[in-house]
C-alpha cells in the first residue's frame, strides 16, 4: 500500500502518540509500505510552529526533512497538477493544506492516513 500521512499522523507517528490509531500505526509500520509525507505537511508544520499553534514541535520544524528521512518515510513534493487539482476540488473542506493532501492522494493514487472524516467526501481512500 501507498499511503500518504496527514500532518497530524506524520507528527503522532514521530512522537509515539496514542492518538494514532492501531490500523494507522500498524500500516505505517509495514514495510510492505510506502509512507509518504507531503510538502504541504512541511509548509503546514513551519507555518503553525512560527505561529505559535505548535510550540512543542521546534526540532521538527528546524529539520522537517530530517525527521522525514530519519523514519524511511519518502518526501511527496507538490507539483503543477497538484495545484490544479486541489484548486478545483469542490469546496467541502476550506483548510489548504488538507485540501492539496487530499489532491496529492488523488493524483499519485495514495491512501491518505487521517482521522479526518472530511477526506472521505472526496474520491480519495482513507485509513484510520
Amino acid at each position: 500500500m501507498r499511503l500518504l500521512l496527514d500532518t497530524h499522523a506524520f507528527l503522532w507517528s514521530l512522537a509515539g502518540d496514542q492518538a494514532l490509531s492501531d490500523a494507522a500505526r500498524e500500516a505505517i509500520a509495514d514495510a510492505d509500505n510506502e509512507v509518504f509525507v507531503s510538502s504541504a505537511s512541511a509548509w503546514e508544520i513551519a507555518t503553525k510552529y512560527r505561529l505559535g499553534r505548535l510550540p512543542g514541535a521546534a526540532v521538527i520544524a528546524a529539520d522537517i526533512a530530517g525527521a522525514v528521512a530519519s523514519q524511511g518515510f519518502t518526501e511527496l513534493p507538490i507539483n503543477i497538477r497538484d495545484g490544479q487539482t486541489a484548486g478545483g476540488l469542490p469546496p467541502i473542506h476550506k483548510d489548504p493544506f488538507d485540501r492539496m493532501l487530499i489532491a496529492q492522494a488523488v493524483t499519485a493514487d495514495l491512501v491518505i492516513v487521517s482521522n479526518e472524516a472530511l477526506f472521505n467526501a472526496y474520491a480519495v481512500a482513507r485509513l484510520w
